[in-house]
């Protein structure tokens, strides 16, 4: 579970963007985590206030995999993550990332992990760097059939390819 704003207002990334385009912020969060979760294996909910928007229901969306939720006028993000926390800890292990204090406190005592903001930025770019290093080291011919095949076999396909039988 991520607390959006808290990790938003702690990161370097929305320095420049999170006072001009909240909007935008959110978006962005979202996006990193949505390339995260499939790399980890993660499910990941990402929690927003809206407590102080007027008239707000909360609302949950799916957005690229990643579930977002928007909390009711007059609930924070704690206070819905600490509920969520207990519901999720039945199906297994909970991490809660955020950079309050008393609120790491609260979903530790309840049995989650508590990551702090600048552990989850680091979770998520070694995982990414991990991927990349995978995912280069074979080179595309080593996909390749004929590179698969024994060479008995391969031999027999060149000599049919030719017209040799």
């Amino acid at each position: 579970m991520v607390d959006g704003y808290n990790i938003i207002f702690a990161w370097p990334e929305f320095e420049k963007i999170k006072d001009t385009d909240l909007a935008h912020a959110r978006s962005r969060l979202v996006s990193i985590l949505a390339n995260h979760s499939p790399l980890s294996g993660q499910k990941i909910y990402v929690v927003f206030d809206a407590h102080l928007v007027k008239g707000s229901v909360q609302r949950t969306e799916v957005i690229d995999g990643i579930e977002v939720i928007y909390t009711q006028m007059g609930e924070t993000a704690d206070t819905f993550i600490e509920s969520m926390v207990g519901e999720l800890l039945k199906k297994g292990i909970v991490h809660v990332a955020t950079s309050d204090c008393a609120e790491q406190g609260i979903v530790f005592g309840r049995g989650a992990y508590r990551v702090t903001p600048g552990e989850l930025r680091a979770n998520i770019n070694k995982t990414k760097n991990e991927s990349r290093e995978r995912y280069q080291r074979n080179l595309p011919v080593d996909a390749y059939l004929e590179n698969r095949l024994l060479d008995k076999v391969r031999s027999k396909l060149e000599r049919l390819r030719r017209g040799k039988k």
